[in-house]
């Protein structure tokens, strides 16, 4: 599952009243109340990061926020390794008509 690097939030900064709850195995959990949620993920020792803020109601998942952001970074320098870098060389004709002188023998 990738995730853009955008502004997640992560526990206490989740407001809504419901949200729908993924645990750190992939199950569903089901549709809980944010506190409840929050809660859950306490117990495991993870954190609780929004994952789908535009779903209704929000997906957030249980998950070690911490090791999520150094896999993401790894990820992207290994991408900027990989990557190519294309040249464009740039090759310049003109078009000159010279007249031409024949030498005989």
């Amino acid at each position: 599952m990738t995730i853009s690097k955008q502004e997640l939030q992560i526990n206490e900064e989740i407001r809504d009243k419901e949200v729908l709850v993924i645990g750190a195995d992939g199950t569903k959990l089901g549709v809980m109340s944010s506190k409840d949620a929050m809660q859950t993920a306490f117990e495991q020792e993870l954190d609780l990061v929004k994952i789908a803020p535009q779903a209704t109601p929000p997906v957030c998942r249980i998950m070690d926020y911490g090791k999520y952001c150094f896999e993401q970074t790894k990820r992207e320098k290994e991408a900027r390794k990989n990557q190519k870098v294309v040249s464009v060389k740039e090759i310049r004709m003109f078009s000159t008509i010279d007249t031409l002188t024949l030498i005989h023998n």
